[in-house]
């Protein structure tokens, strides 16, 4: 009898979703698996696929990084869909795939999610996908080969940041003033100011503009 495997796919590009679900389909060539397919487009969309009543935990879950975000629930890119998946659900497998490729970010990423599959886009093939999702439904962790070679380098930036900052940076780069953010941030104007002084120090633009700090939080892959 095939064993049934839940399986979540959130990505805001629908050629995306279709090689995850062609590639899932020919691993499966042989119908040793009953794979069951549930797919999102956004941040929306994939928070309610998990927090649908009654639902069957998902077993694997690919979640793109960068996705129109959710404000409402303070979700705001892939990564927070996957923390929010490991609360819900701690045994679902997680395979988070992005076009950042910047150290901070990728190291960031394994020491807050340590996810089970990290695939930088460019690396991305058929192949690729197949040898993924095999190692996942293994028990074994895969990285590709981008990542490797990042997680293999000795230094490594040294910059972190919590919820509360990605929020702000959030609402700067959409071009919200300080004096607003408390509307949409449970923290009081002099919190935000802090937080502000403390994440251009970290990045080293002390004294710059908002403009330059939406600017390296980027080039960081912060934002």
């Amino acid at each position: 009898m095939a064993k049934k495997i839940n399986i979540l796919i959130v990505d805001d590009h629908p050629f995306i979703i279709e090689a995850y679900k062609n590639a899932i389909k020919g691993y499966n060539s042989k119908a040793i698996y009953d794979f069951v397919i549930t797919q999102a487009k956004d941040c929306e969309s994939g928070y309610e696929a998990i927090m649908a009543k009654d639902i069957e935990p998902f077993g694997v879950a690919f979640f793109d990084l960068s996705m129109p975000v959710y404000e409402e629930k303070g979700i705001f890119s892939g990564e927070d869909l996957a923390l929010l998946i490991k609360k819900q659900m701690p045994e679902c497998k997680i395979i988070l795939l992005t076009m950042h490729s910047e150290l901070l970010k990728i190291n960031t990423i394994i020491k807050n999610i340590n996810p089970n599959g990290l695939v930088i886009k460019n690396d991305l093939t058929f192949d690729e996908l197949l040898l993924a999702f095999d190692k996942i439904l293994k028990n074994e962790n895969y990285y590709s080969q981008t990542v490797v070679k990042l997680v293999s380098q000795t230094q490594f930036e040294n910059i972190e940041i919590d919820a509360f900052d990605k929020q702000i940076l959030y609402q700067l780069s959409k071009g919200t003033k300080t004096k607003d953010i408390p509307q949409y941030v449970p923290l009081s104007l002099s919190a935000v100011e802090k937080r502000k002084l403390n994440l251009k120090e970290l990045l080293e633009i002390k004294g710059g503009s908002d403009i330059d700090l939406i600017r390296e939080a980027k080039n960081k892959g912060l934002l």
